[in-house]
Formats: structure tokens, sequence, C-alpha cells
């Protein structure tokens, strides 16, 4: 009968990939922001008049970053060698299935513009990306 494999989290390379995604969000959105605006149908002034709790969202984005993190660590420790580039393609292989799969569906349905798609699912795949090259290459020690 196989061995059973033992998933050990490296808590910090977690942490530190969700705010190394969490980062990249940011400066992101930042560089699309109007593309995304205009994609969303919205404007700043608008978003800011809603009067939703900034500190809630950015800490909602963090917390989501850290699960992902922690789901990529365990998947890419699961089923073979734990590497920066295992951990890339395990990353690329989960927003393939998961991610772009769901998105898409959504997007069609609610008939989103292909642009907004982009905006979105870009940064999924490489924050996604980014944060599997931390917890794959991270390895805690013994």
């Amino acid at each position: 009968m196989g061995e059973m494999k033992r998933v050990r989290h490296n808590y910090l390379a977690i942490g530190v990939a969700a705010v190394a995604c969490f980062l990249f969000e940011a400066a992101w959105y930042t560089i699309f922001l109007q593309a995304w605006l205009d994609g969303i149908g919205r404007t700043m002034a608008e978003l800011q008049a809603i009067g939703v709790n900034p500190g809630l969202q950015y800490a909602t984005a963090l917390l989501c970053a850290a699960l992902l993190a922690t789901t990529i660590s365990g998947v890419v420790q699961l089923t073979g060698e734990q590497t920066a580039l295992r951990g890339m393609k395990v990353s690329a292989f989960l927003w393939l299935g998961c991610v772009l799969t769901t998105w898409a569906t959504e997007y069609v349905f609610e008939e989103r513009t292909y642009k907004l798609f982009a905006i979105n699912l870009g940064f999924w795949l490489i924050g996604m990306v980014l944060m599997g090259a931390i917890v794959g290459g991270w390895r805690k020690k013994a």
C-alpha cells in the first residue's frame, strides 16, 4: 500500500506569499484602475460613496490570499516534489481548472467585457503563480 503523504505547512512562507499577492494586487489594479472601473461600470466616486469599509475589503483580500496560498501549499506537497517550479505549475493548473472556469461561467452569463475578464483573470494567474513559487520553493525546516 502507498505511503500517506503528510502536509507540513510553512506558515511564514504562506504569510509572505499572501502579502506578496496582496501587494501585487494593489499594483495591478492601480495600473488597470480606469479600465477596471469602466469594466464594472462605476466611477471611483461612486465606489467611495457606497460606504464600504476599506479595512474590511483589504482584510478580506489578505485573508483570501492566505487561504489560497495554504491551498496551493497543500496541493504542491500532496502531488509531488516541493519546488518553486512545481509550485508555479500547480498554481497555474489550479487557476486553469478552478479560477478560469468559474469566472468564465460568471462572465458569460453576466455579459461582462473581455477586457474586464482579462484584467481580473490576469491578476489571478500571475498572483497565484507568484504564491506558488513562494510556498513551493520555501521549504519548512525539519
